[in-house]
C-alpha cells in the first residue's frame, strides 16, 4: 500500500520581514538598522550553505518584504567547487554571452525558505534575529534612559513585591528596591507614581538593563523642588544642602542670588501652598527649610532649629562644634529619637556635641552606637537625654528597661564617666548597680 505523502510546510520570505518590520516599529527600532541585521542574518545562512568563501549579493526591500539574493561563480570548463564555479553549459543554455572566466550572477530561488536553507537552519536564523532585535533594544533603552538619570519620571505601579516595586514606563520595566522606597507608604498595582530616575545599570549576559528609581533619594527632594518653586527652577534661588530621613524628616538649606527674593518665603509660599505639595508628595514629611550661610557658626545654628542656641564654639579643622543650649531646649535640639541633630550634621557636615546651659554635659546621642538603637529609644522615652541623667537615674529603673543588664549598665557607666574630669562628676549621686543574689544552697552545717 502506497504511503501517504507527508504536507511540507513553506515558510514565506514576506511574512518573516513583515513581521519583524511589525516588531521593529512596536520596539521603536529603525527600520534601515533592523534591515542591516535582517542581511547580515542572511549573510550567515548563504555561507553556511555555500561556503564561507562563496560570493553572493543581498538585497533586502523591507517596503515589498521581499529579499533577492545572487550567488556570484566563476564560469569554467569544468566545475571542481560548484559553490564558486558554474559550468559553461550551465551558464549558457543556448550557449552565448559568457566565456571561461567571466562572473556568472544566479538568483537563488527563495519562494520556500524552508525548502531551500532547511528548517532547521531557518530557526537559527530566527533565534538570531531576534536576538539582535533585542539588543539594539536593549541598547536603545539605554541609550534613551541614560540621559533622564537625574530626572523625576512618572511610572505606573504593575507589580508588588516584598522588597521591591516594579513598575512601567513607556512599556520599560523599572524597579524600586526597598532602600529607594519611603517606608511608610504602600504602593498599589495600577497606581502613578513620581519618582528619580537613579541609575541604568548594564549587567554582562543579561537582555534588558536594569532601571533603578527612588523616592528615598535626596535628589528627589530636590528635584520636587525645582518643579514646585520657579525660583529655583529659574536659578534665582540655590539649594545648598539636603539632609534627609526619607518619609520622616528633611532639611534643605537655602541661598538667594538676588537680595530682594527671601529664600525661605519663597519656598514655602503663600500660606505654605508650595512647600505642602512637597510634603504631601512625600507621605507628609516634615521639610524644614533654613537660609544657607558661609558663616560656619550661623549655619549650625540654623540647622539645629527650631531649638535656640546660647552659645557655640567651632572647630574647623576636626570640623566639630560644641553648642550650648538652654535646659528647655535640649529635647528640641535633640529631635525625636536624636533626629534634629542627626539632620543638622549630617548638613552642615559638622559633628555636633550639645551641651546643656546648665554646666558641661553630654547628650545621650552621642552614645547611641555603644547603648544601641532599641535601648537608646527606651532611655529618650524615659526622659534620659543626657549622659549625667543616665549616670544619676536610679539603677533600678534603668534594669526595669528591655536590654539592660547589670553587666551593660556598669559598662555604659564607665564608658560615659571617662568623657568627663573628676571634679565634674562630684555632685553627681551615682549609686551602686544591685547585684543578683546568688540562690540558697540546701543543706546545714552543725558547729
Amino acid at each position: 500500500m502506497a504511503k501517504r505523502k507527508s504536507a511540507k510546510s513553506s515558510i514565506n520570505k514576506q511574512l518573516i520581514i513583515e513581521a519583524f518590520a511589525e516588531m521593529a516599529r512596536q520596539k521603536n527600532i529603525d527600520r534601515d538598522l533592523l534591515q542591516g541585521i535582517i542581511e547580515d542574518t542572511f549573510s550567515q545562512m548563504v555561507r553556511k550553505k555555500y561556503g564561507q568563501d562563496s560570493n553572493f549579493d543581498i538585497i533586502v526591500n523591507m517596503d515589498k518584504g521581499d529579499i533577492e539574493i545572487y550567488l556570484l561563480r566563476e564560469v569554467v570548463a569544468e566545475v571542481e567547487d560548484p559553490n564558486l564555479q558554474i559550468s559553461l553549459e550551465e551558464a549558457n543554455p543556448e550557449k552565448e554571452e559568457y566565456e571561461i572566466g567571466d562572473e556568472h550572477l544566479t538568483e537563488l530561488n527563495l519562494e520556500n525558505l524552508s525548502e531551500f536553507f532547511g528548517r532547521r537552519m531557518i530557526l537559527m536564523a530566527a533565534q538570531t534575529l531576534s536576538q539582535r532585535v533585542r539588543e539594539v533594544e536593549r541598547d536603545n533603552v539605554v541609550a534613551e534612559y541614560s540621559q533622564k538619570v537625574g530626572e523625576i519620571i512618572v511610572t505606573e505601579v504593575y507589580q508588588v513585591r516584598r522588597n521591591d516595586v516594579y513598575v512601567m514606563h513607556n512599556k520599560v520595566e523599572m524597579r524600586m528596591p526597598r532602600n529607594e522606597q519611603i517606608w511608610r507608604e504602600r504602593y498599589k498595582k495600577g497606581e502613578s507614581i513620581r519618582a528619580l530616575l537613579k541609575e541604568v545599570r548594564v549587567h554582562e549576559g543579561q537582555g534588558q538593563p536594569e532601571i533603578v528609581i527612588s523616592r528615598s533619594d535626596p535628589q528627589f527632594l530636590q528635584r520636587l523642588f525645582e518643579i514646585e518653586i520657579p525660583e529655583i527652577y529659574d536659578g534665582i534661588i540655590e539649594i545648598k544642602g539636603i539632609a534627609r530621613e526619607p518619609g520622616e524628616r528633611a532639611k534643605v538649606a537655602v541661598m538667594s542670588l538676588d537680595e530682594r527674593v527671601d529664600p525661605v518665603g519663597a519656598c514655602v509660599g503663600m500660606k505654605g501652598v508650595r512647600i505642602h505639595s512637597i510634603v504631601r508628595e512625600l507621605a507628609n514629611e516634615n521639610i524644614d527649610v533654613i537660609p544657607w550661610s558661609s558663616d560656619v557658626k550661623q549655619f549650625v545654628t540654623r540647622a539645629l532649629q527650631p531649638a535656640k542656641v546660647k552659645e557655640i564654639a567651632i572647630d574647623t579643622e576636626t570640623r566639630t562644634a560644641t553648642v550650648v543650649v538652654p535646659d528647655d531646649q535640649v529635647s528640641l535640639a535633640i529631635g525625636k529619637n536624636g533626629q534634629n541633630v542627626r539632620l543638622a550634621m549630617k548638613l552642615t557636615g559638622y559633628s555636633i556635641s550639645l551641651v546643656k546651659e546648665g554646666g558641661e554635659d553630654i547628650e545621650l546621642v552621642e552614645f547611641r552606637e555603644e547603648v544601641g538603637d532599641d535601648l537608646f529609644k527606651l532611655l529618650i522615652e524615659a526622659e534620659i537625654e543626657t549622659a549625667k541623667e543616665f549616670l544619676k537615674a536610679d539603677p533600678a529603673t534603668l534594669l526595669s528597661l528591655e536590654g539592660m543588664t547589670p553587666e551593660k549598665l556598669e559598662e555604659l557607666r564607665r564608658i560615659m564617666m571617662a568623657e568627663f574630669e573628676e571634679d565634674e562628676l562630684r555632685d553627681i549621686d551615682i549609686r551602686p548597680v544591685p547585684v543578683a543574689e546568688a540562690p540558697e544552697q540546701g543543706g546545714s552545717t552543725e558547729q
